[in-house]
């Protein structure tokens, strides 16, 4: 993937896509690299494009392989635990429902 770019660093996240209600960023992390749950208020799909690795959604942890999806809802605890380089897609939605 052109857009994928890695760091020794830490995760590295770049958005390809931003609207007034959503956006598409691709996350990209080395085997070993963790961003640990943390609350966010919006909902967001991941979608696994390469790697392995598990995320976190609230209080579950998901497996995940290329090809997989979790979504976790707004406000609920995210993370990600790369095992073998990844990289996904962060589908971000910040639409608000009317009460």
């Amino acid at each position: 993937m052109n857009a994928a770019r890695f760091s020794r660093d830490g995760p590295v996240k770049t958005d390809l896509a931003k609207t007034a209600g959503s956006n598409i960023a691709l996350v990209c992390l080395e085997a070993g690299q963790v961003i640990p749950p943390h609350p966010e208020p919006y909902t967001v799909v991941f979608v696994v494009l390469e790697g392995e690795g598990v995320i976190t959604s609230g209080t579950r942890e998901y497996p995940v392989n290329p090809l997989d999806m979790v979504t976790v809802e707004k406000d609920v605890d995210r993370g990600i635990r790369c095992t073998q380089r990844m990289v996904l897609l962060g589908i971000r939605d910040d639409l608000q429902e009317d009460a």
